[in-house]
């Protein structure tokens, strides 16, 4: 998660898309893994590590099993909004120029992965004062985290969504605002993963905000099916299908797919995303969908190469001294936080 400057920029691409039938999204929250740099990629030990993930093979595409309805991510938009997230606060000075480019930025609620503070407390004002909308993040625990606990994975994630809930309230958040749970490793969900997921995510349900989760959206190897085949699945459809299964609050969807198709790269020009949707990330009802990551995976990004910079970090031609992730939504405040 160190962050670097690029050797070479990509050129900047408009100057005032504020002007143009879309707007560009800013979901500051965790590039660099920052959010791509561990960001449930399967491939690890952990499947956590975002250099690594299963191609999204044509022939196994996961199927859209189980259909459940995301907590509202409020009215459809005729134009995508693009943004961006990383882990450290781009600094006051910066957001007029920020949001000259981008509709709402990620907003940590505690440390982001990696990081030993978190930069982002205390910014709400100055962000609602750029015009930003949000979208506000908890980073959730890993696998191992949740193994060695004193608790159980489910009383842990009971009690991690009441310091998300007792932040939330803190940085002023309102009723109503989604909470995003960063789950950082991909695949199917452990049995211990899953019941510290939706022990976070039932608890977040009860109180006055609304459950959401940043996950994978890139197919992993969930072994043979009974044909001898293998079975694809993103952690996504195993959310999804969860929530049908044991009834559920529902649990909205901010997917992470950065595989070129059906990603565009790291670009927010208009041409090149204008006409996507979330769910155009395969994941059908997501609410965000993350389509460019840095540092990028060239296993994943070969078609869209030329559109991160020569460190393999995604600048979109905007920000010449940090790199980014790039988000799509259809409002400019996904989490409803303003």
């Amino acid at each position: 998660m160190t962050q670097t400057i690029p050797t070479s920029l990509l050129p900047r691409v408009f100057s005032a898309p504020w002007l143009l039938p879309m707007a560009v999204v800013f979901a500051l929250t965790g590039c660099n893994r920052q959010r791509g740099e561990t960001a449930n990629q399967p491939g690890s030990a952990l499947e956590a590590s975002s250099a690594s993930a299963l191609a999204y093979p044509a022939e196994a595409a996961p199927t859209e099993a189980t259909k459940v309805e995301p907590a509202p991510a409020g009215p459809a938009a005729a134009h995508p909004y693009v943004g961006f997230d990383r882990n450290i606060y781009p600094g006051d000075a910066r957001l007029a120029e920020l949001h000259h480019h981008f509709a709402f930025a990620g907003y940590w609620l505690n440390n982001p992965p990696g990081e030993q503070q978190n930069t982002w407390t205390g910014r709400r004002p100055q962000l609602v004062s750029a015009g930003f909308g949000f979208l506000v993040l908890w980073n959730g625990r890993l696998d191992a985290e949740v193994r060695h606990a004193k608790v159980t994975p489910e009383a842990l994630g009971r009690q991690d969504a009441q310091d998300a809930i007792a932040a939330a309230r803190h940085e002023g958040f309102p009723a109503g605002t989604i909470v995003f749970l960063d789950q950082e490793e991909g695949g199917r969900l452990l049995p211990e993963q899953s019941a510290y997921f939706f022990g976070f995510t039932e608890a977040i349900a009860a109180s006055p905000y609304r459950a959401g989760s940043y996950v994978s959206g890139q197919p992993s190897d969930d072994g043979p099916g009974t044909n001898g085949k293998r079975i694809m699945i993103t952690t996504a459809q195993d959310v999804r299908e969860t929530v049908a299964a044991r009834h559920l609050h529902p649990v909205a969807l901010w997917v992470a797919q950065d595989a070129c198709p059906p990603a565009p790269g790291c670009t927010v020009s208009p041409d090149a995303v204008q006409s996507l949707a979330p769910g155009d990330s395969g994941t059908l009802d997501a609410v965000v969908w993350q389509y460019a990551q840095s540092p990028q995976r060239p296993e994943l990004t070969r078609a869209c190469a030329k559109t991160y910079a020569r460190d393999g970090n995604c600048y979109a031609g905007v920000t010449p001294d940090f790199f980014l992730d790039l988000n799509l939504a259809t409002s400019p405040d996904p989490s409803h936080g303003r």
